[in-house]
């Protein structure tokens, strides 16, 4: 079992479709976010988290966006995971909130 989850920024974009990538709810889903806010929110959460920007979503391998490499913890599965990170960036920044 991998020790890290890993966030790419178009599992929480309201811009990409659930069939491109997408892992959470269009109802949650953000606009654009950066790795950093990213990061930031996986902190607040309590998880420790670091940017790789070198890397890119396979399923957009013709854009490097990043990614961020989350510390995994026992109990939380990378769906609720990604669920919380996105209600927390959405609270750190209400205007990222799909409209």
């Amino acid at each position: 079992m991998a020790d890290y989850f890993y966030v790419y920024p178009s599992y929480l974009s309201s811009e990409t479709s659930r069939s491109l990538g997408r892992r959470v709810p269009d109802a949650i889903a953000l606009g654009p976010v950066t790795l950093e806010e990213i990061v930031h929110a996986a902190r607040v959460l309590g998880f420790q988290a670091e940017t790789e920007p070198e890397k890119h979503y396979p399923r957009e391998f013709h854009r490097y966006a990043g990614r961020v490499k989350v510390q995994k913890r026992s109990g939380t599965t990378k769906a609720a995971f990604l669920r919380r990170l996105a209600e927390e960036l959405s609270k750190s920044h209400p205007g990222k909130r799909k409209k």
